[in-house]
C-alpha cells in the first residue's frame, strides 16, 4: 500500500514532543531555501537536511569520539516502498559534498527505506558516502560503528502531539529524518542535532543552519539577528575540525512574524559570525524544542545578500 500524508502525521504525533510555531517556521525555511537556490541554478550543490551525532560517554566509547552524519532519502506519500524494491543511487553531488567530511574523519551515510506490506513502519538500509570504493547497502543502524549500544530499550514513540498544523509539503521530509533519528537513537546512545543542508561551493563545503527571523534592535550592536547558543556550537564545531570544512548561518529574513512576507535571503559565514557576534549573550525565546535558550547577537550588516552571484563566490 502506498504511503499517505496521514501515516506520517500519525506518526510525527507520537515522536515529537511539540510542534510550536518556531519548529514550523523553520522547516518552512529550509524548504523554501532549498527551492531558492534550485530556482539559481545551484540544486546540485545542496543536499538534504540529515542529522549529525556522537557517540556518549558510556562503556568503550567516550564522548564525542566518533562522530557520523545522516541523510534520508525523503519517502513521499503516495509511493510505495515494499522490501524487494531497488534501492535508490544517492546524487553524485551529495558524493562529492560528503567527500569533504570523509577528510576529516566525519563518516556519512545516505539511508534509504523500505516499508513491509501494510505497515507503515520503515526499516532504514544505509550506504556509506564521499569514500573511493565502491560501496553496498547494509543494515541500518546496524552497520555503523564507535557508538556504545542502548542496553534496554527506550520509548522514543511516547507523545500524544497535535501534528495538525504540519503542512503537507512539510511532512515527507519531517516524517523521513523522525524515522531516521528514532531508528538510531533506539540502537545507539548518542549525542544528536540535525544538520539543515550543506552546500558545496567552489573550493570548500558549507554546513548549513537555515532559519526564519525578523531584524532585532540592540543599542550597542544596533540592528541584529540572533542565533541560539545550540546551533552557534555546532557550527564552531563544523570549524574547528576545518580542511576544506566551513560553515554558513542562513537568514530567511521577514517583515513580520504575522505576515512573514520575504524581506530578503541573507548569510554569514562562521568565521565573519565568530568574529562579529556579541560577547553578552540574551535570553532567547521559545525554541524549536520548546524550551528557552541563549541567544547570540550578530550585526545584521555583517551579513550578505544571498544571491546568484554570492554563491559563485562561495
Amino acid at each position: 500500500m502506498p504511503l499517505t500524508f496521514g501515516e506520517m502525521r500519525a506518526y510525527l504525533s507520537r515522536s515529537l514532543s511539540s510542534v510550536n510555531r518556531n519548529k514550523l517556521n523553520g522547516v518552512l525555511a529550509e524548504i523554501a531555501f532549498r527551492a531558492y537556490v534550485s530556482s539559481l541554478g545551484y540544486e546540485s550543490r545542496v543536499s538534504e537536511g540529515g542529522w549529525i551525532v556522537r557517540s556518549a560517554k558510556r562503556g568503550d566509547f567516550s564522548f564525542a569520539q566518533n562522530t557520523v552524519v545522516f541523510f534520508p532519502e525523503i519517502l513521499q506519500a503516495g509511493q510505495v516502498y515494499n522490501s524487494d524494491r531497488r534501492l535508490p543511487e544517492p546524487r553524485r553531488g551529495l558524493h562529492t559534498i560528503c567527500a569533504t567530511f570523509h577528510q576529516i574523519g566525519i563518516r556519512s551515510f545516505f539511508c534509504a527505506g523500505t516499508m513491509a506490506e501494510g505497515s507503515s513502519d520503515v526499516t532504514w538500509h544505509a550506504i556509506q558516502l564521499g569514500v573511493p570504493d565502491i560501496q553496498q547497502y547494509a543494515a541500518f543502524p546496524e552497520c555503523v560503528s564507535g557508538f556504545n549500544p542502548r542496553r534496554t530499550r527506550y520509548n522514543f514513540l511516547r507523545y500524544d502531539t497535535d501534528a495538525s498544523t504540519i503542512p503537507e509539503e512539510a511532512l515527507p521530509v519531517e516524517f523521513s529524518k523522525e524515522s531516521l533519528r528514532i531508528a538510531f537513537s533506539n540502537s545507539f546512545l548518542a549525542e544528536i542535532s540535525d544538520v539543515d543542508g550543506l552546500f558545496w561551493g567552489q573550493e570548500k563545503t558549507y554546513p548549513l543552519e537555515i532559519k526564519e527571523k525578523t531584524r532585532a534592535k540592540d543599542s550597542s550592536v544596533g540592528d541584529y539577528f540572533g542565533l541560539d547558543v545550540g546551533p552557534f556550537v555546532k557550527l564552531a564545531f563544523y570549524a574547528a575540525k576545518r580542511g576544506n570544512l566551513h560553515s554558513m548561518f542562513v537568514v530567511r529574513e521577514i517583515d513580520n512574524e504575522e505576515d512573514r512576507n520575504l524581506v530578503a535571503w541573507r548569510y554569514i559565514t562562521f568565521d565573519d559570525l565568530a568574529q562579529f557576534a556579541s560577547w553578552v549573550f540574551i535570553r532567547g525565546g521559545r525554541g524549536m524544542t520548546g524550551g528557552t535558550s541563549a541567544t547570540v547577537k550578530i550585526p545584521a550588516e555583517r551579513f550578505r545578500m544571498l544571491d546568484r552571484a554570492s554563491l559563485g563566490t562561495l
